[in-house]
This record gives structure tokens, sequence and C-alpha cells, in this order.
């Protein structure tokens, strides 16, 4: 049996995610700041409770956009049969997770054949203790850098996979973007020299002393130069000085992963990202 989540599972929920730190970060950053049960904000989300009595052994979400988290490590059939079945008819625009929980999770959703990009990307992680120190300088996006972020967040997610493939929702994915980073969520840093924006970086999750970066783009023109190193180092440092004792992330293509080693980051695993093309809805219960 599973159950959905209410307002009095939190503190379960964390205890039970938080020994999972480095593959739960979108489920315990969503649910720290949302809390649980849909809202007009798109992090806000459902979640389910897996088992239904007892200790939780695995935890299903859905964020207001369509996206899915899991943590269930026991990766039981039963729990995700009972995940899918739950959530039918709900659309979905995409799923991350640990990389066999997630491929779990999707062939019991009946979704694996109607994945476009569905990834499996390695997890790293980094003590903040050891972070080097780099130079540069940072700063909050600001209104009149609409129209650049626009155009790095429309290249960004091309260059990731993570484009719809209608270029009017490409579009308006890209501005969507930008104008959440310049409101402030997620936190975004723009690195800059000679007065101009080079390279930006954000956290896509934070949570208690644990941050997960996302969102490093550098523009095509002034790449090989170490800017996304450079531009993720000294985010982390900010988040260090916040407060911050580990960082996570997971690296779309060998170039990333060799910049971040660079700065110290040690694979721990896979992380599975995958991401129709479309809005899908979930039929429930069907095994691929």
């Amino acid at each position: 049996m599973i159950r959905e989540a209410a307002p009095a599972d939190i503190p379960a929920m964390e205890a039970f995610l938080s020994r999972h730190p480095e593959t739960s970060m979108f489920l315990r950053s969503n649910i720290a700041a949302q809390g649980v049960g849909q809202t007009e904000h798109p992090y806000s989300g459902d979640y389910l409770i897996w088992p239904a009595e007892g200790p939780i052994r695995a935890i299903f979400g859905i964020s207001g956009r369509g996206f899915l988290m899991l943590q269930c490590p026991g990766q039981e059939r039963e729990a995700f049969d009972a995940a899918a079945a739950h959530f039918a008819g709900r659309h979905m625009r995409g799923l991350t997770g640990e990389a066999g929980q997630a491929r779990a999770y999707l062939d019991a959703l009946g979704l694996t054949a109607q994945i476009e990009r569905n990834e499996v990307e390695p997890l790293y992680s980094l003590d903040l203790a050891d972070l080097p120190e780099v130079p540069g300088k940072l700063r909050a996006p600001e209104p009149d850098d609409e129209a650049l972020l626009t155009r790095w967040f429309r290249a960004y997610i091309a260059d990731t996979g993570l484009a719809p493939a209608d270029p009017g929702e490409a579009q308006e994915e890209a501005e969507r973007r930008a104008r959440d980073v310049i409101a402030g969520s997620p936190p975004c840093r723009l690195m800059v020299e000679d007065g101009q924006p080079v390279a930006m970086a954000a956290l896509n999750a934070e949570v208690a002393d644990v941050v997960q970066v996302g969102g490093v783009y550098v523009p095509r023109e002034t790449r090989n130069r170490g800017l996304g190193r450079r531009v993720t180092a000294l985010l982390l440092a900010q988040a260090r000085e916040s407060g911050a004792r580990l960082a996570l992330l997971f690296a779309a293509n060998p170039a990333a992963a060799r910049a971040y080693e660079g700065i110290g980051f040690k694979r721990i695993g896979d992380y599975r990202v995958a991401m129709p093309d479309r809005v899908l809805t979930i039929p429930g219960g069907v095994s691929a």
C-alpha cells in the first residue's frame, strides 16, 4: 500500500531522505521550501510514502510542472507499481533520480520507450572544506540582464538536451528561466570580466548544509578558458560562506566533468535525467 504525504509527515520524510543526501536533493529542497501539496508555486508538489504504515522505505514526488522525483533505495517493484498507479493521468515533463531507481520507475510507469533523452550522468560530490580559491568576481542577475540571460538559457537548454521540440516553447522556457533567476529563484550568479557577464552558475537545490549545482553555462565564444570551473568555484565559495558543507552535481558531458574534477569534485555514482520532447500523460501501473 502507498499513501499521500501530509504536512505532519514532513519530519519523518526529511529523516528518511537525509540518509540518502546525494540522490535526494530535489525532493529535500522542494519539500523544505514548499511543504507537501500542490500550490501555484511551480516547485510545490504532491508526494507519496511507501509503505502506507511503518517506517518509510520510499518517497515519490511530482512537482507542479510535471517533474517526477523519487528515493527508493530498495528498488521494490511493489513501490514503483503503486506510485505509477497513483499518478496515472498526471502530466509528466521529466524524471530524475539515482540511475537504477529511475530506470525501474520509468519501466513501471510504462514510459521508457517514449523518452527521447534518457541519459545516465556521473554524480559528483565535493567537501567544501577542500574547495580551492580561484580569481574572479560574481554578481546577482539584474533586470537589465533579461535579454542576455534569455539567449544564454536558450543555448543552455539546447546544449543539455532539455529544450522542448517546439521552438516557441523553447523560447518561452528560456524567458521563464531568465525571469526566475532575476527574481532570485533559483540562486544564480554571473561572473563578470571588464564589467561584462562571461559565465553563469546556479544552485538548483539547497537544504541544510548541502547544495546542488546546476545551470552552469559559458557562451560558446568564450569557452576553453576555464570559465566554467571558475564560476562554479566562486559560487560554491559563496555557498560555503553561508554555511554549506557539501556540494553535489551531475555532469552533462565529459568537458563539464573535467571542469568539475579540476576543482576537486569526486565521482560517487550515477544519476539519470529522463526528458521527453513533449509532455506525456502517465498511464500508470503498466510495465514497459
